[in-house]
């Protein structure tokens, strides 16, 4: 009898799991009308986060009226359970809402910044429209899905659209800047250096907080695509500079790369990485911060964000672009000529990979 008993429950628990897998694209097409509302903004006025009921978050947001409180209410429901809001239950049942600590991410700091644009970014029109061809990557790995759906690459889409470039570079910033100060209070390999070259460094604010702790590096060379400096700001002792690592790097005393070998196939990152040793004087290094894989596969948040975003760079920008295992990258490493590597892991989803020559 207890055998039987252990199969239902097994099938009971299989069943749930696939409950919340066939409805799982509730959860970020809920988070993508939040921000879009602007409903964390409308809980945090004033920095209060005091809790309030969907009516409550309506009238702010539409002081005029309308909208759907128990609809609104719905949706903040399901994302209670992913740490964006928490519920408070009055005795006689009312559900008021404030921000849980996920949830605080969306809001703007004193710049400006937040991870709200990087969750608007990734559920544009013209992503969603890729992802149903994602198994075109099993038939057919010279074509991204979304070149497919949109009839260019994600790059070329991105900056023939000044609004679309606009959120790309708010999106990396809202996420970049409190990932590299915490990089920065942990991770001291900038010292000694005074020229330093950030590879696909977008509009240089990763240069400039760089540069702000390290008063050494007098000199900032930013590069990347021209089409992606061609709009970057004025930043005190950082040049622009348009280019394509594939062909060449500028020369630097050390050259940092943050989320940019994801995007290359394994040829493209060993010529990338080759073009940087020979920019590089002897004992100067190469510093990327890239997602790093674990060898073994496992249940875990760490492993399942990783995972993900492996398959999203597959399906939005290069089939054979991933990410790749700690000894993945010491072997292109090795490969593109750099004798030294090693791994310094100051967060569990990018560490800092230095390649010296």
């Amino acid at each position: 009898m207890n055998g039987v008993t252990n199969i239902k429950e097994s099938q009971s628990k299989a069943r749930l799991v696939i409950f919340e897998i066939a409805h799982m694209i509730s959860v970020p097409m809920s988070l993508t009308t939040v921000i879009k509302l602007k409903v964390p903004d409308a809980i945090w006025q004033n920095g209060l986060n005091i809790p309030l009921s969907a009516s409550q978050i309506l009238t702010r947001l539409r002081p005029h009226g309308g909208g759907d409180a128990e609809n609104l209410q719905r949706i903040l429901r399901l994302l209670v359970c992913y740490d964006i809001f928490t519920e408070h239950l009055s005795s006689c049942g009312e559900r008021k809402y404030s921000l849980a600590y996920v949830g605080k991410t969306l809001v703007a700091d004193e710049e400006g910044l937040s991870y709200a644009a990087y969750i608007l970014h990734h559920h544009q029109d013209a992503l969603m429209r890729a992802w149903p061809l994602v198994g075109k990557t099993v038939e057919d790995p010279t074509i991204e899905p979304f070149k497919k759906a949109n009839g260019e690459g994600a790059i070329s889409y991105y900056t023939k659209r000044p609004e679309t470039l606009d959120l790309t570079h708010k999106a990396l910033a809202g996420i970049s800047v409190p990932l590299m100060r915490d990089i920065l209070d942990s991770y001291n390999g900038f010292h000694g250096i005074e020229t330093l070259v950030d590879v696909g460094g977008s509009s240089g604010v990763t240069l400039q907080l760089i540069m702000q702790k390290y008063p050494n590096v007098r000199k900032g060379i930013n590069f990347d695509l021209p089409d992606m400096v061609a709009c970057a700001p004025n930043i005190p002792g950082v040049i622009h500079v348009g280019g394509d690592a594939l062909e060449s790097v500028p020369c630097g005393d050390a050259i940092f790369m943050k989320w940019v070998l994801l995007a290359w196939t394994d040829d493209e990152c060993l010529k990338a990485m080759q073009n940087c040793y020979k920019a590089l004087p002897v004992g100067g290094k190469l510093i990327a911060c890239d997602p790093v894989l674990p060898e073994l596969t496992n249940e875990s948040q760490r492993t399942k964000a990783l995972l993900g975003g492996d398959i999203f760079i597959m399906t939005m920008y290069r089939t054979k672009g991933k990410h790749r295992t700690e000894q993945q990258f010491k072997e292109l490493g090795i490969s593109a000529g750099f004798p030294h590597f090693r791994a310094v892991y100051v967060d569990p989803y990018m560490p800092i990979l230095e390649f010296q020559k």
